[in-house]
């Protein structure tokens, strides 16, 4: 095994940016591939960035034996066929979320990963940060008593028509790029999916969602909300509530270096509430899950987000679709 994992990105995606300080600052991997369906586009990309090896196309990188690791960011509807093709290829993968957009697809992607015995997780970089770690260490610690509802919001707004996140033939909607984070941290925060969902939204031209409105019921009559959108300003926010407490989060999916928590206790014999704030410890946004593809790949440990959990992610959106299709509570597949 390696002392250093080399990187491979497939695609020029403006994502891209964010991950190559955390591949570079890492002990453990170094960048030195980029792909592109365009060699002139590679070449170009690799000399902005400084990435020793430029590929015209994704198969000649995949080819490649200098590369060990592939990030994946390519539009949501090619997510499936490339990582399936990478570790066919003989690579590890760091696959942007979400993890694919059909339940078959997550399944052909868990089965091909399974086979080549190559490690595949899903790139949520929120679910690594210290601040989302101590949220999940104070809930099972008892800090705000049983969680009874996990609320959550992600929206801002796209200007322009010429998204790939608009075009539905790529997977496109605002419940597939930004719904997908609270969805998560509710599964995260109970430790499994909804057993049914009620959704609710508003399509843009192109017929993809602009805007939607969930509510997830868990087992234990157990609650989540949230929303999210292409159509309004920036606002991200997340709120546990259990029932000695809440838990609020001003930046639950793009913690920043202020990143904090707002607990608030009730003292159950006098019913009083006291608020403190909890700090966390600083780092950078991505660094967590390129180390998380670190540990998995060099020292055999699972992947803090589970193919389990992504299927999951992923049949609680169709679930979620289908009841805003059909204007009726769905039960999650």
């Amino acid at each position: 095994m390696p002392e250093k994992l080399r990187w491979g990105l497939l695609s020029t995606a403006r994502i891209n940016r964010a991950v190559i300080p955390p591949i570079r600052a890492s002990a453990r991997g170094e960048l030195v591939a980029v792909a592109s369906r365009e060699a002139a586009k590679a070449e170009a990309y690799a000399k902005e960035w400084d990435i020793p090896k430029a590929f015209g196309s994704y198969e000649d990188m995949l080819a490649s034996d200098d590369v060990d690791v592939v990030y994946i960011s390519l539009p949501n509807g090619l997510h499936a066929e490339w990582a399936i093709k990478c570790v066919e290829a003989g690579k590890h993968v760091l696959l942007e979320k979400p993890f694919t957009i059909t339940i078959e697809e997550a399944d052909w992607v868990i089965a091909a990963a399974r086979r080549t015995g190559k490690v595949v997780a899903e790139a949520f970089m929120y679910r690594h940060h210290p601040q989302t770690l101590k949220v999940k260490e104070l809930v099972e610690g008892g800090a705000i008593g049983s969680v009874q509802l996990v609320r959550g919001s992600f929206t801002f707004t796209i200007v322009g028509g010429r998204d790939p996140r608009l075009d539905p033939t790529m997977g496109g909607g605002s419940l597939w790029d930004v719904g997908c984070y609270p969805i998560s941290l509710a599964q995260y925060i109970f430790g499994s999916r909804p057993q049914e969902v009620f959704g609710w939204q508003v399509t843009n031209s192109s017929g993809t969602d602009g805007t939607f409105v969930g509510q997830m019921q868990y087992e234990g009559s157990r609650l989540a909300q949230f929303d999210c959108g292409f159509r309004s300003p920036f606002r991200t926010h997340a709120e546990i509530v259990g029932k000695g407490g809440t838990i609020t989060l001003t930046m639950p999916f793009k913690p920043d270096e202020n990143a904090g928590i707002s607990l608030m206790r009730v003292d159950p014999q006098t019913g009083d509430a006291t608020t403190e704030a909890v700090t966390v410890e600083p780092q950078s946004l991505y660094t967590g899950e390129v180390e998380d593809m670190h540990d998995a790949i060099l020292k055999g440990k699972p992947p803090r987000v589970s193919l389990a959990e992504s299927r999951d992610h992923i049949a609680t959106i169709w679930a979620l679709y289908e009841s805003a299709q059909h204007g009726r509570p769905v039960a999650v597949p």
